[in-house]
């Protein structure tokens, strides 16, 4: 058996990288999948590579009417909920001093206020169903430390991080059968960094130099960070409730020796 049979999963940000990844990787340990997305045809194309127990929905994350009808049609659909895996995200340049208020907003309404919503009605739609699970949230090394350059965009994961773990102390004071985890990627080679490498002219370069940032010499691929989403999901992360899991390949342990040789 699959380290998620029975289990229904509801995953945001479906039709591409990270989220469909995650949505792929559950499906083969037994999950049934809502792959959830603004792209209703990228959403599409996720769950017919799943087949029968997929269904594709259209979901702007930051509006709570489409979060409330998306929870009523995937119980329609399975029955029950165990898992929502927030993971819709974007990002967008700028310092503090440069950061354009209309990206500052589109950051929030997407990573932050999306994240809020998912955790709102998965916690509703997992309890009133009898599901028993987790809920995964997508953050970043950017929802620890500071980036000078991308200010608005670790301000948006550093609110997900403490929303998990005010989320998770919610549902363990309540007795749910529900943990909430975050997980924190480094740089992921994903259409995430299309416009960057875009801008560029050159996506190999793009990756080269964000390599030389990881100390493991390379960036993290999408089925990377589904394995780690994969963990916090399933009963084998049973007691990881709250806390961060880090997927950096050594970024955060700390600097560059100053006596290397």
């Amino acid at each position: 058996m699959g380290r998620l049979e029975g289990k229904t999963a509801f995953i945001t940000g479906a039709a591409s990288g990270i989220g469909r990844a995650t949505a792929l990787l559950f499906a083969t340990e037994g999950a049934r999948v809502v792959a959830a997305d603004i792209s209703a045809a990228g959403a599409e194309r996720t769950a017919e590579r799943i087949g029968a127990n997929a269904l594709a929905l259209m979901l702007d994350v930051a509006s709570e009417p489409q979060w409330e009808q998306a929870m009523r049609l995937a119980v329609d659909r399975f029955g029950r909920l165990d898992i929502v895996c927030n993971i819709a995200g974007i990002g967008r340049g700028g310092c503090i001093e440069d950061v354009t208020l209309e990206d500052w907003n589109a950051m929030l309404a997407v990573n932050l206020t999306g994240t809020m919503l998912g955790c709102k009605h998965g916690v509703r739609t997992i309890k009133n169903t009898g599901g028993r699970g987790a809920i995964v949230n997508v953050s970043s090394v950017g929802g620890l430390v500071g980036i000078a350059d991308i200010a608005g965009y670790c301000a948006s994961k550093g609110g997900v991080t403490i929303l998990t773990k005010s989320v998770a102390l919610h549902c363990a004071q309540r007795g749910y059968p529900i943990r909430c985890v975050s997980v924190h990627p480094t740089y992921v080679d994903t259409e995430m960094l299309d416009p960057v490498a875009a801008a560029m002219g050159s996506r190999s370069e793009l990756l080269a130099r964000m390599a030389r940032q990881v100390p493991v010499g390379r960036v993290a691929t999408a089925d990377d960070i589904a394995r780690t989403i994969l963990f916090a999901a399933s009963d084998d992360a049973i007691m990881i409730d709250g806390s961060a899991l880090i997927v950096d390949g050594a970024q955060l342990a700390g600097p560059p020796s100053a006596h290397f040789e």
